[in-house]
């Protein structure tokens, strides 16, 4: 192999750096629930945070007792070794770790905490459940291959043959409401026949719906005074707009919902108001999603990452040394996806200590080869 490239099959010329740069990617994509939230402090001082990562301990709060959840940074330093499911991200929710839920634990980051946090809300999700199936997740029983969708109100995770219509695609791009919640919520249905993903046969009603609002905003703006729109005093309301077109969908199912939907729905005082009663008003603010929390934690993860000494060193190396890297570098990321695979096919969290275990078995098999190399010579 020449000193001047690393060559893969297929002759594409590749370095070092790209190869890191690609399997950066990858990690930005894995650690975007959690670079958004803290691993070192208790989130418990902030209140009942917007979004965080959340984690419910099997070994303190077993199925049979109260529900709880606790932040990051107690998953790693209160509940190390513990039997935890994952709940990925939940919003507006207070770290019950060491309060009066957990009999014997104490936080040991924050220890100034009130006996309940009567604010959170808690589903089957806390004790391992998922879904309308209420099955485990992953589910050694369950041998078809199925993604889960969270929902956007309900904040449950289900299959998507389990949703009541076909998942669309670029759905990681696309918000959910599930079935039951839209029941709970029959206004969501109106902006459903309008604005949601549209199945092929009312999708040239929507689009016509869609142009004579558009034209309908641009005549107001005109005609009335702008301080009408300020006070909002006798608002045009979008929602009856939408309801005196008299197109409907059907109502079942989950019904998906494209980028940007929220800013499409109606902000005059009386559907506000009905946002608020229904404990929905979290749909204005469209920082609220979860593509807008992990995007918050890549970027803030690539601002630290863009510090690092490592990157910045690789382009002094010549093509030699960085092909003895990229060896050793490959069999080291080979080795941890074994390693990491075995807490995966468990359901169990990997915790610092137990990275901090392999990295000293790599260092002490190294130390092997080396005295091993040197007693042949």
């Amino acid at each position: 192999m020449s000193e001047e490239h690393l060559v893969t099959s297929e002759e594409q010329t590749v370095s070092l750096v790209d190869v890191l740069q690609e399997d950066q990617e990858l990690q930005e994509e894995a650690s975007a629930v959690l670079a958004g939230s803290d691993s070192d402090h208790c989130s418990y001082p902030q209140g009942y945070v917007k979004r965080q990562a959340l984690y419910a301990c099997n070994t303190c709060t077993p199925k049979g007792g109260e529900a709880a959840g606790v932040c990051l940074a107690c998953s790693y330093k209160c509940h190390e070794g513990h039997d935890l499911f994952e709940l990925y991200t939940k919003r507006n929710f207070r770290c019950d770790c060491g309060n009066k839920k957990f009999a014997d634990v104490r936080c040991k980051l924050f220890t100034d905490k009130e006996d309940f946090n009567t604010l959170n809300k808690y589903s089957h999700n806390f004790f391992g459940e998922y879904c309308t199936c209420r099955r485990p997740y992953p589910d050694p029983e369950d041998q078809v291959e199925d993604e889960m969708i969270q929902c956007v109100l309900c904040e449950d995770w289900l299959h998507g043959r389990h949703l009541g219509c076909e998942v669309p695609d670029c759905v990681e791009l696309q918000e959910m409401i599930c079935e039951s919640c839209m029941n709970k919520n029959l206004f969501l249905w109106c902006y459903a026949d309008h604005i949601a993903v549209a199945g092929p046969a009312v999708e040239s009603e929507v689009k016509d719906t869609e142009a004579h609002l558009e034209r309908s905003d641009k005549v107001d703006d005109v005609a009335e005074p702008s301080c009408k729109r300020v006070c909002q005093e006798d608002p045009s309301c979008r929602m009856k707009q939408l309801q005196a077109t008299g197109v409907k969908r059907a109502r079942s199912g989950a019904v998906f919902w494209p980028s940007e939907w929220r800013s499409k729905l109606c902000r005059c005082s009386a559907c506000q108001g009905s946002l608020s009663e229904a404990g929905v008003s979290f749909l204005l603010d469209e920082l609220d999603t979860v593509l807008a929390y992990e995007d918050k934690g890549k970027s803030e993860e690539q601002c630290e990452q863009s510090h690092d000494p490592l990157m910045s060193a690789l382009d002094n190396l010549n093509r030699v040394q960085q092909l003895e890297i990229i060896h050793g570098y490959n069999d080291m990321k080979s080795e941890l996806k074994d390693f990491l695979q075995r807490f995966a096919a468990e359901g169990k969290v990997v915790t610092s200590e137990d990275i901090r275990q392999f990295f000293e078995q790599q260092q002490s098999r190294k130390r092997n080869q080396v005295d091993g190399r040197f007693y042949c010579a």
